[in-house]
């Protein structure tokens, strides 16, 4: 009986000692599984040997850009690194088509872009009204007319001018006959043959008679008369019940209300006149750039209806005003119109050039990929390419400014480096052995 106790114990640890050998065996085949599962990041790391670190181009110089050492930025998420070497062959070389460009330093001016719409010039703009009723006898322009300053526009009909120079002929005849009188009167009175009394009642009358005329002669004006036109009617004694308008300025019609007939009021716009050869750019600034403007700072406008063409413009007003519910500020530019391509009502972009032009480094936009949230160049040295990260700067037309990563002179891939990046990824892949 205790022998059987003895064999049922040893059975036990055999069964045991099997057990722990199972485990350890699915341990290390579980190993071998993760270090072929690793992720292509992970194993990319691991074959990655610190022996094979090579020096890349112009490693140790001082960078251009504002005077800061030339350095990699470190990213997890980036998965090659610039000890990375790219060689072609001649036959893949002559395939892509590689062109390169030495960076340099050249003026570049800082900007900020913005959004903006284009209006009418509020000092270069006027509506033809009249002030009192009347009805439209004639009309001498037709809309898209230019018109001069002084031009005649519209003729009125109105009562009130009939009235008003009834009252002025009537003013005036009263005056001449006071005035003949009282002249009288006083050859008399100097003489010692008229009564004192006569003589004050005639220079009262003249007096009453002179201020008539220059009240009638005034009622003219606020119906439109100028001086010239109120001699006019002083010599013609016509109760002609007309008046014309003219243009205030010089400009072109761009509305026309008028109507052969109609009858209008004070609150009626027969015409608008624009000039459009300069017009406004209202454009809503940020509170945080509100800093960076000043009047007088330059603006290149380009709009939808002509992407090619740029317009020069001039800030001539800031406003003091912050809307709350925006944040922004309005700011006006002045914008010559070359053969009145611009038309009001249009949105437009708008470049404020922040600064005079400064030496900066710069590249041509073409030669910079992005690499996640990173930028990347391609350095051409000895015939073999490397990887580089750089930080943009300022950007103006096809150019951009280099504030880290380059030195000038450095010879920078512009074309075929889409596909440097390609074989650059596809070499990575092969060193962590993914295929």
């Amino acid at each position: 009986m205790i022998k059987a106790k003895t064999n049922k114990f040893i059975c036990l640890w055999l069964i045991i000692g099997l057990l722990g050998l199972l485990g350890s065996c699915r341990r290390q085949e579980n190993a071998s599984h993760r270090g072929k599962g690793t992720s292509v990041k992970e194993r990319l790391h691991d074959a990655e040997s610190p022996a094979g670190h090579q020096k890349r181009p112009g490693e140790g110089r001082q960078a251009v850009g504002r005077g800061i050492a030339r350095k990699n930025y470190d990213r997890r998420a980036r998965v090659w690194e610039p000890t990375d070497i790219i060689e072609l062959t001649e036959d893949e070389q002559s395939v892509i088509g590689i062109e390169t460009v030495k960076a340099a330093r050249k003026p570049l001016k800082s900007t900020l872009p913005v959004m903006g719409k284009v209006l009418e010039h509020p000092y270069r703009k006027a509506i033809v009204s009249y002030a009192f009723p009347a009805r439209i006898s004639e009309i001498h322009v037709r809309i898209g007319d230019w018109v001069k300053t002084g031009q005649k526009l519209i003729t009125l009909q109105s009562e009130e001018v009939g009235t008003a120079k009834s009252d002025f002929y009537k003013a005036q005849a009263d005056f001449e006959l006071a005035k003949v009188n009282y002249e009288r009167q006083k050859r008399l009175f100097e003489r010692g043959v008229g009564a004192q009394k006569d003589f004050l009642a005639a220079e009262s009358g003249y007096k009453v008679a002179q201020a008539s005329l220059n009240a009638s002669e005034k009622k003219l004006h606020v119906l439109g008369f100028n001086e010239t036109q109120v001699k006019e009617i002083a010599e013609t004694h016509q109760v002609n019940p007309v008046i014309s308008l003219y243009a205030p300025i010089n400009g072109k019609i761009t509305i026309n209300n008028a109507t052969l007939g109609a009858m209008i009021d004070q609150g009626t716009e027969i015409l608008t006149i624009m000039d459009p050869t300069i017009l406004c750019i209202d454009a809503e600034i940020y509170e945080k750039d509100i800093s960076k403007i000043r009047e007088d700072q330059k603006v290149e406008v380009t709009v939808p209806a002509y992407p090619g063409e740029r317009f020069n413009a001039e800030i001539c007003f800031i406003s003091d005003i912050l809307n709350e519910e925006t944040r922004t500020i309005t700011v006006r530019s002045e914008v010559q119109n070359e053969k009145y391509k611009l038309k009001p009502g249009m949105f437009a972009d708008i470049r404020i050039f922040l600064n005079h032009q400064e030496e900066a480094l710069v590249l041509p936009k073409e030669a910079i990929l992005d690499d996640g949230d990173d930028h990347v160049v391609f350095i051409k040295k000895d015939g073999k390419y490397y990887p580089q990260l750089v930080e943009l700067g300022a950007s103006e037309d096809s150019h951009v400014e280099i504030i880290r990563g380059l030195m000038a002179g450095d010879e920078v891939v512009t074309k075929g480096n889409f596909q440097l990046k390609s074989k650059l990824y596809d070499e990575i892949l092969k060193k962590g052995h993914v295929h």
